[in-house]
Protein backbone atom coordinates (compact mmCIF):
# COMPACT_ATOMS: atom_id res chain seq x y z
CA UNK A 1 0.00 0.00 0.00
CA UNK A 2 1.22 3.33 -0.64
CA UNK A 3 2.97 5.62 2.17
CA UNK A 4 0.69 6.42 5.28
CA UNK A 5 -0.14 9.75 6.78
CA UNK A 6 0.57 10.23 9.94
CA UNK A 7 0.03 12.27 13.28
CA UNK A 8 -0.81 11.77 17.03
CA UNK A 9 -2.89 13.79 19.65
CA UNK A 10 -2.58 13.26 23.71
CA UNK A 11 -6.25 12.74 25.33
CA UNK A 12 -6.95 12.73 28.99
CA UNK A 13 -8.66 9.41 29.22
CA UNK A 14 -7.58 5.82 29.14
CA UNK A 15 -7.55 3.59 26.14
CA UNK A 16 -10.39 1.53 26.82
CA UNK A 17 -12.43 5.14 27.37
CA UNK A 18 -11.27 6.19 23.57
CA UNK A 19 -11.27 3.20 22.27
CA UNK A 20 -14.93 2.62 23.34
CA UNK A 21 -15.75 5.89 21.53
CA UNK A 22 -14.57 4.35 18.46
CA UNK A 23 -15.78 1.49 18.69
CA UNK A 24 -19.33 3.39 18.87
CA UNK A 25 -19.72 3.72 14.93
CA UNK A 26 -24.15 4.27 15.64
CA UNK A 27 -22.37 7.67 17.15
CA UNK A 28 -20.56 8.65 14.33
CA UNK A 29 -22.66 11.27 12.82
CA UNK A 30 -23.26 12.94 15.69
CA UNK A 31 -19.09 14.02 16.11
CA UNK A 32 -17.19 13.59 12.95
CA UNK A 33 -19.20 15.75 10.69
CA UNK A 34 -18.26 13.50 7.60
CA UNK A 35 -20.34 10.99 8.22
CA UNK A 36 -23.67 10.94 7.78
CA UNK A 37 -25.08 7.38 7.95
CA UNK A 38 -23.51 4.26 9.32
CA UNK A 39 -24.79 0.63 9.61
CA UNK A 40 -22.82 -2.37 11.08
CA UNK A 41 -22.66 -5.43 8.77
CA UNK A 42 -20.88 -7.80 10.59
CA UNK A 43 -19.34 -8.15 14.40
CA UNK A 44 -16.76 -10.26 15.80
CA UNK A 45 -15.85 -10.16 19.26
CA UNK A 46 -18.47 -8.05 20.47
CA UNK A 47 -17.15 -5.10 18.31
CA UNK A 48 -17.87 -4.34 14.81
CA UNK A 49 -15.47 -5.95 12.07
CA UNK A 50 -17.49 -4.87 8.82
CA UNK A 51 -19.07 -1.51 8.24
CA UNK A 52 -20.83 0.90 5.52
CA UNK A 53 -20.41 4.57 5.59
CA UNK A 54 -21.97 7.03 4.13
CA UNK A 55 -19.45 10.32 3.90
CA UNK A 56 -20.90 13.86 2.57
CA UNK A 57 -17.04 16.21 2.93
CA UNK A 58 -18.91 18.73 0.62
CA UNK A 59 -17.57 18.27 -2.71
CA UNK A 60 -16.82 14.41 -1.71
CA UNK A 61 -19.75 12.21 -1.34
CA UNK A 62 -19.34 8.29 -1.26
CA UNK A 63 -19.99 5.26 0.21
CA UNK A 64 -17.91 2.42 1.02
CA UNK A 65 -17.36 -0.63 3.10
CA UNK A 66 -14.47 -0.87 5.78
CA UNK A 67 -13.38 -4.21 7.58
CA UNK A 68 -12.10 -3.30 10.65
CA UNK A 69 -9.44 -5.35 12.95
CA UNK A 70 -9.29 -4.74 16.76
CA UNK A 71 -6.29 -5.66 18.87
CA UNK A 72 -8.08 -5.12 22.14
CA UNK A 73 -7.97 -0.85 23.45
CA UNK A 74 -4.16 -1.07 22.06
CA UNK A 75 -4.93 -0.85 18.00
CA UNK A 76 -7.86 -0.79 15.43
CA UNK A 77 -7.22 -0.92 12.04
CA UNK A 78 -9.14 -0.93 8.95
CA UNK A 79 -9.16 -2.00 5.09
CA UNK A 80 -11.38 -0.77 1.97
CA UNK A 81 -13.78 -3.66 0.84
CA UNK A 82 -15.87 -1.21 -1.36
CA UNK A 83 -16.16 2.29 -2.49
CA UNK A 84 -17.49 4.06 -5.43
CA UNK A 85 -14.42 6.99 -5.57
CA UNK A 86 -11.24 4.94 -3.73
CA UNK A 87 -9.62 2.47 -4.48
CA UNK A 88 -7.90 1.50 -1.21
CA UNK A 89 -8.50 3.09 2.27
CA UNK A 90 -6.11 1.75 5.21
CA UNK A 91 -5.72 3.55 8.28
CA UNK A 92 -5.73 2.66 12.11
CA UNK A 93 -5.96 3.98 15.69
CA UNK A 94 -2.45 3.24 18.08
CA UNK A 95 -3.39 4.00 21.49
CA UNK A 96 -0.92 4.37 24.10
CA UNK A 97 -0.85 5.14 27.46
CA UNK A 98 0.95 8.39 28.05
CA UNK A 99 0.86 9.21 32.19
CA UNK A 100 -2.08 8.22 34.74
CA UNK A 101 -5.07 8.75 32.64
CA UNK A 102 -3.68 10.14 29.45
CA UNK A 103 -3.65 8.65 26.09
CA UNK A 104 -1.36 9.47 23.08
CA UNK A 105 -3.35 8.18 20.24
CA UNK A 106 -1.54 7.49 16.46
CA UNK A 107 -4.07 7.98 13.93
CA UNK A 108 -2.24 6.99 10.07
CA UNK A 109 -4.35 7.05 6.56
CA UNK A 110 -3.41 6.21 3.31
CA UNK A 111 -5.95 6.38 0.90
CA UNK A 112 -5.83 5.56 -2.80
CA UNK A 113 -8.45 7.25 -5.17
CA UNK A 114 -10.39 6.35 -8.79
CA UNK A 115 -9.20 9.42 -10.11
CA UNK A 116 -5.64 10.51 -10.71
CA UNK A 117 -4.61 13.04 -8.31
CA UNK A 118 -1.13 14.30 -7.37
CA UNK A 119 0.40 12.78 -4.33
CA UNK A 120 1.00 16.05 -3.10
CA UNK A 121 -2.70 16.69 -2.90
CA UNK A 122 -3.83 13.46 -2.16
CA UNK A 123 -1.14 13.83 1.17
CA UNK A 124 -2.86 17.00 2.07
CA UNK A 125 -6.42 15.50 1.89
CA UNK A 126 -5.33 13.01 3.97
CA UNK A 127 -3.89 15.07 6.92
CA UNK A 128 -7.01 17.37 6.72
CA UNK A 129 -8.89 13.90 7.91
CA UNK A 130 -6.67 13.04 10.37
CA UNK A 131 -6.58 16.30 11.93
CA UNK A 132 -10.36 16.36 11.61
CA UNK A 133 -10.73 12.98 13.21
CA UNK A 134 -8.22 13.28 15.89
CA UNK A 135 -10.00 17.02 16.96
CA UNK A 136 -13.18 15.19 16.83
CA UNK A 137 -12.26 12.44 19.01
CA UNK A 138 -10.28 14.41 21.45
CA UNK A 139 -13.53 16.61 21.87
CA UNK A 140 -15.66 13.65 21.82
CA UNK A 141 -14.05 11.43 24.37
CA UNK A 142 -13.34 14.53 27.02
CA UNK A 143 -16.61 16.09 26.78
CA UNK A 144 -17.75 12.15 28.08
CA UNK A 145 -14.86 12.10 30.26
CA UNK A 146 -16.04 15.80 31.79
CA UNK A 147 -20.05 14.52 31.97
CA UNK A 148 -18.57 11.14 33.63
CA UNK A 149 -16.86 12.99 36.30
CA UNK A 150 -19.57 15.36 36.95
CA UNK A 151 -17.60 17.53 35.36
CA UNK A 152 -19.37 21.63 34.44
CA UNK A 153 -17.79 21.16 30.53
CA UNK A 154 -21.35 22.06 29.10
CA UNK A 155 -19.81 20.23 25.92
CA UNK A 156 -22.22 18.54 24.08
CA UNK A 157 -21.64 16.29 21.10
Amino acid sequence: MAEHTRSSTTIDATPAQIMAVIADFAAYPAWTGEVKEIEVLGESGGRADRVRLLLDAGAIKDEHVLAYTWDGDRQVSWTLVQSQMLRALDGSYILAPAGPGRTEVIYQLAVDVKIPMLGMIKRKAEKVIIDRALAGLKKRVESQQGAADGGATGAGA
